[in-house]
């Protein structure tokens, strides 16, 4: 679906990724790739130019403070996502698509890792594939929503060979089949 190799920049701003696991970078740019062909596929989006997105790897005090400034919450958080597409917009024809930004804040992730009992590695894929949804327009704001958006993640993560993260945890996901897209579709 996805017209030529998205352009995923991966940005590590914070050298403790590298401490915990040294190839966090590669596992960031594989599950937002994969995410962005899935949901795209899901979806139905047909891109005709390129698609960028950036992954930026940073510490706690940078989450606080985006989390803070752009979504008054003044804590960190595991993940942001800051999408610069409008589903809804139609698709410049051959132009590149900027979908967004997504962050991940290491000590978070780390600490909800080892919390889950999750590998590191496995937790870094699984909030990257939710946040690049993030940016395609997925959303968990209600049972439905997020029960799409987790068999989604689901179902990508399995194509990484990372474990249903949603399994033996409170979720709105109640056992049923990836629910259809048709409300995020638009004449494109």
């Amino acid at each position: 679906m996805i017209a030529l190799r998205p352009a995923i920049d991966i940005i590590s701003a914070y050298p403790g990724w590298s401490a915990i696991c040294q190839t966090a970078e590669g596992f960031a740019r594989e599950a937002a790739e994969l995410a962005l062909l899935r949901g795209s596929e899901a979806f139905g989006i047909a891109w005709s130019g390129p698609v960028e997105l950036s992954v930026k790897l940073v510490e706690a005090a940078e989450q606080r403070r985006l989390n803070r400034d752009y979504r008054s919450r003044d804590k960190p958080t595991n993940v942001l996502a800051f999408p610069a597409w409008d589903p809804a917009a139609p698709l410049p024809p051959g132009l590149p698509v900027l979908l967004g930004d997504v962050v991940l804040d290491c000590e978070t992730v780390a600490r909800e890792a080892s919390e889950q009992d999750k590998s590191f590695a496995d937790h870094l894929r699984h909030l990257v594939v939710h946040g690049v949804l993030h940016l395609l327009g997925y959303d968990h704001r209600t049972p439905g929503e997020a029960a799409e958006m987790e068999a989604l993640e689901t179902a990508i993560l399995a194509e990484l060979g990372v474990p249903d993260p949603y399994r033996d945890t409170m979720s709105f996901t109640a056992p049923q089949s990836l629910l259809s897209h048709e409300r995020f579709r638009t004449a494109r």
